[in-house]
């Protein structure tokens, strides 16, 4: 009995998945930056000098962009690796993948060219099969280059740094001859499109592309399968297909799914899975899933955002992908750490900001329930000459993270104007593409003016406003006539407010503040920030007319053009600092407003030494009213402060010295929260800038 059932058991393993074989390709890499006077490719006399051995992700400016204003370097570096294929993919087609190369990549095998790409953001694939010897170690060779070319977007460093050197993980995947074809912009090869969803029904619709490696026509199987998240098979389709060598071939599978369990944001991300199999002569050659998340999103202007039907709130952030002394080069820890907070201060939706981000990045977005707004880098100036790589990073953007359910729209550009003429038209192309590759989604371009009638709005289905009232121009307060302006003149616009804050260096602190501030000097006091916070948001919560806002930003992140705050290289508007230890107070007035977590938190912990014997304490709660205790001592009842959480305890007299703080919430139910911080008064002063140093040893500044 015991000898059957192992016959059984290897009989199975005989018509396993032989599906694709993929294998991480991150470690045993060398590096060596340039600039060199001669092509290191070429020149194989220097290939063993002055290499290092490197673990990929890896970035060449996780330093120097970070810290030094304008000084650092952009240009050209080279990536070496050795590799012997395995014996067991005599035959089959070989890949690399690669998730994210700064900002221009040449690929070679053995000194020959097998791919080329322009564009930092977006993933490539290059098929190396033919290249690779099978009895012989191979030399690969990346040549990578960050510096800013007028062809290629971003075509500056100015909003951000474009961090070289390949950032992002590379993948070898071995495949059959006949497969779910790689190739297709480093796409999945499976698209999967949803209508017509209710929690009645939805139609599903599966298309995959094929490839033939062979030069004959194949007989294969196609099956495509829907599985709910637990498991269960919901649906299956099978076709018989005799595959052309000629070309990647696309067939079309279409399901109804009878009353499905719908993706409802951070309620309920439930996912089901598509899984695409490649069959011949009864074995699977090749297999790819994918996630689906069955929702619908609609757009009413002057009302809001609505998911399967119900109004959805968009309480919106913006994300750097960069970490102090990191730079881009990110492994998964990085990334989940981001969507933690991301998700502790109850954010609904994120704008990635200003460039196609981690793959893995948009599928924890799925898993977690946030709504994405996904953008390619088109921002801040235009050459003239970036038309064609604009249309190409557009379209690796849409068909790599097709099939991702928290994405609803597709960023066009971000603050691009002259000449006007050129922008409109190139965002009207751009707007024409994404509706052919993906006409279910929205499409977003942004304006920083605040005037619905500048020439270059207008060309994609939401407009975005950048405005920073209070900061770049006029004062806090000035957000709420603009927004009743917009709404009296243009209530059929679908407006979202794209970006709005300020800077905060946690260093700065000071109770003295006005209404505006000059962002161009070295004084960034986090106490602005925060005011500048509880008003805006308080201003764009009462105004549905603004159907998402996205503060800016939520972690501080590298600019190398610029010196913010008396830091280098620095913009610091973020509500966590660049190492991501420290919540700027403003995080927890978000925190309040929209989690649903348990909220008491006393604002001003960092401005420990007062200028004023005489002040008032804020306290953010969403449990309660709060008591505030001075050294031991109950104070009067607060005042309601901008929202609902907002309390601010006036006429509070500090003694010389030190001075505790405590305050207290007790709920209904009898739980108790509370928080504490001390100041200290040493007499009256007015606000002078310290000689602040920069160092990276003060919350990575």
């Amino acid at each position: 009995m015991k000898f059957n059932l192992i016959i059984v058991w290897m009989l199975c393993l005989a018509s396993v998945v032989t599906a694709r074989d993929i294998r991480s390709f991150n470690d045993d890499w060398q590096f060596v930056k340039g600039p060199f006077p001669v092509d290191m490719v070429s020149n194989v006399n220097r290939w063993n000098s002055n290499w290092k051995k490197v673990t990929l992700p890896h970035t060449y400016n996780a330093s120097d962009m970070q810290v030094i204003e304008r000084n650092y370097y952009a240009g050209e570096a080279y990536y070496r690796k050795e590799y012997r294929l395995p014996g067991e993919w005599k035959g089959k087609r070989i890949f690399l993948k690669f998730e994210g190369v700064g900002s221009c990549a040449e690929v070679y095998i053995n000194g020959g060219l097998v791919g080329t790409h322009k564009g930092a953001y977006s993933a490539f694939v290059c098929e190396i099969g033919t290249a690779l010897k099978a009895d012989r170690e191979n030399i690969i060779i990346v040549k990578v280059d960050n510096a800013a070319r007028p062809d290629v977007i971003p075509v500056n460093h100015n909003l951000f740094g474009v961090y070289g050197g390949i950032y992002r993980p590379v993948w070898l995947v071995a495949t059959e001859a006949n497969n779910i074809t790689m190739t297709d912009y480093a796409s999945s090869g499976v698209y999967i499109t949803q209508r017509n969803v209710s929690s009645k029904s939805a139609d599903v619709q599966v298309k995959v592309k094929l490839d033939n490696g062979t030069l004959h026509s194949a007989p294969v199987k196609l099956e495509t399968s829907i599985y709910t998240q637990e498991g269960s098979l919901v649906s299956s389709q099978t076709e018989d297909i005799l595959l052309s060598p000629q070309g990647s071939k696309p067939f079309i599978f279409n399901y109804r799914l009878k009353k499905p369990h719908l993706w409802q944001g951070r309620k309920d991300p439930y996912l089901y899975k598509v899984t695409a199999r490649l069959m011949q002569e009864g074995k699977v050659i090749d297999e790819v899933s994918q996630p689906l998340g069955l929702r619908h999103y609609h757009i009413e202007a002057g009302k809001g955002f609505y998911l399967n039907g119900e109004k959805y709130p968009m309480y919106g952030v913006t994300r750097h992908q960069d970490w102090w002394g990191m730079g881009s080069a990110l492994k998964k820890e990085q990334h989940d750490t981001d969507l933690a907070m991301i998700m502790d201060i109850g954010a609904t939706t994120i704008r990635l900001a200003h460039y196609q981000q981690s793959d893995y990045f948009y599928s924890r977005c799925d898993s977690l329930g946030l709504i994405v707004w996904a953008e390619i880098p088109f921002v801040n100036r235009v050459t003239g000459q970036e038309r064609e790589n604009a249309h190409s990073q557009l379209r690796e953007l849409i068909r790599q993270s097709f099939n991702h359910p928290s994405i609803y729209t597709w960023g066009l550009h971000n603050e691009v104007y002259h000449p006007h003429q050129y922008t409109t038209a190139l965002t009207r192309e751009l707007h024409e593409l994404a509706k052919t590759e993906d006409p279910d989604r929205y499409t977003v371009s942004v304006n920083g003016y605040g005037h619905a009638e500048h020439p270059v709005n207008m060309n994609a289905d939401i407009q975005g406003m950048n405005r920073y009232f209070g900061w770049y121009e006029r004062k806090i307060q000035d957000i709420k006539p603009w927004v009743e302006k917009m709404e009296k003149e243009y209530p059929e616009q679908i407006l979202m407010l794209t970006e709005y804050g300020g800077g905060a260096n946690v260093a700065h602190q000071t109770e003295i503040l006005g209404e505006t501030i000059n962002s161009w000097e070295p004084f960034y006091p986090e106490t602005y920030q925060t005011k500048l916070h509880e008003y805006q948001w308080s201003v764009i919560a009462s105004h549905p007319y603004i159907v998402a806002s996205y503060f800016w930003n939520m972690f501080d992140f590298a600019v190398p053009t610029r010196v913010g705050g008396c830091i280098p290289a620095r913009n610091m508007k973020g509500l966590v600092t660049f190492d991501r230890k420290v919540k700027k107070d403003a995080y927890y007035f978000y925190k309040a407003n929209w989690s649903k977590d348990p909220v008491v938190y006393l604002t001003q912990r960092r401005n420990t030494n007062r200028e004023r014997k005489n002040t008032s304490v804020t306290v953010y709660s969403n449990v309660g009213t709060p008591k505030l205790f001075l050294n031991g001592q109950e104070l009067a009842a607060p005042r309601q402060g901008y929202t609902a959480i907002h309390y601010i305890f006036e006429g509070v007299t500090l003694r010389d010295g030190k001075n505790e703080l405590r305050t207290v919430v007790t709920t209904a139910d009898g739980k108790e929260y509370e928080d504490r911080i001390e100041w200290v008064y040493s007499g009256e002063k007015t606000r002078v800038l310290d000689n602040y140093e920069n160092t990276d040893e003060h919350f990575g500044l």
